[in-house]
């Protein structure tokens, strides 16, 4: 277990929803999420979820989300927290997701409201909870009812939060009112899912963030982070707004896996945009929008971005 563990950040402060890349003809490219993986640890990670959505979960199979976590944990699984994605609308299927995240070395496990199948309070309950009684990794919830139209009730993260291994909560539901109340009522550790409003968590008592800009500008995030634990607001804030252009760049579209992945190759760190349908890679129009917000943000030199395109 890496060193970054603690009761009040169980997962670290910050962490990317990590792509999957992959080859220009679909495959996983193991050496590239390796790569990847490093890079972002070495640049100030101190955990990476991988095989979520941005991960492309939904279109990648079991066996190669279990070689995901296994290559990511040999690679820097002593210096980070690695959490993998446990989310299925079919509670059995999620059950072995997690089995087999454990199996390969996850140090945690990340769990969504089912999707699609639009259950009630006490079915997410008794979803979550199957998940977490099959391992005995620490979970972190996910609210996202932007993807999984269902949103976790307060009363179901209170119940939720009484299990032993529910220990912190992801949370894309843009509340940050909601979330100040249940960081105090519940306990759990508090992490952020949207880039935007990562600063705004914070200051209502999250713990840290799980972005998806996060990997486009790991050295800015992490000296937004720097600056918080400091205690010096204004100077986080400054960071903050430094790295908007980048953030509304890779989310404003909701297409977060297509437009990180075009973000990372713009950057350098990959090689291909490359995603398996119904996920669509970016087109060079789509990646020029990318690449301007990564200009903006001072993360790419104009015109070495124009000779990449």
């Amino acid at each position: 277990m890496p060193a970054v563990t603690s009761a009040t950040h169980p997962f670290g402060s910050l962490l990317s929803a990590m792509v999957t890349p992959m080859t220009p003809d679909g495959a996983v490219d193991l050496e590239a999420t390796v790569r990847l993986a490093k890079h972002l640890v070495d640049s100030g990670h101190d955990g990476l979820v991988l095989n979520g959505t941005t991960g492309e979960a939904p279109t990648t199979h079991a066996p190669e989300k279990a070689e995901i976590v296994a290559a990511v944990v040999e690679a820097v699984g002593d210096r980070a927290y690695v959490v993998a994605g446990a989310g299925s609308n079919d509670t059995a299927h999620a059950v072995r997701m997690g089995e087999q995240a454990a199996e390969a070395g996850a140090h945690g496990l990340l769990v969504v409201t089912p999707y699609y199948s639009r259950p009630s309070q006490d079915g997410v309950v008794a979803h979550v909870t199957a998940v977490a009684d099959a391992t005995d990794l620490p979970v972190m919830l996910y609210d996202v009812p932007g993807r999984s139209v269902v949103r976790l009730a307060p009363a179901t993260i209170d119940r939720l939060a009484a299990h032993d291994r529910v220990v912190a909560m992801k949370d894309a539901a843009g509340d940050v009112v909601a979330a100040a109340d249940a960081i105090v009522r519940t306990g759990l550790a508090w992490y952020s899912g949207d880039d935007v409003l990562a600063l705004s968590f914070l200051a209502h008592g999250a713990v840290g963030l799980v972005g998806v800009a996060t990997q486009a500008a790991p050295l800015g995030y992490a000296r937004l982070f720097d600056a918080w634990r400091d205690g010096d607001a204004a100077r986080a804030l400054d960071v903050f707004r430094s790295l908007l252009p980048v953030a509304t760049a890779l989310n404003g579209a909701g297409f977060q896996a297509p437009a990180a992945k075009a973000a990372l190759v713009e950057l350098g760190v990959l090689h291909s945009r490359a995603t398996r349908l119904p996920i669509l890679p970016f087109s060079d129009d789509e990646a020029a929008d990318v690449r301007a917000g990564l200009a903006a943000a001072g993360l790419l030199d104009v015109a070495a971005g124009a000779d990449r395109a």
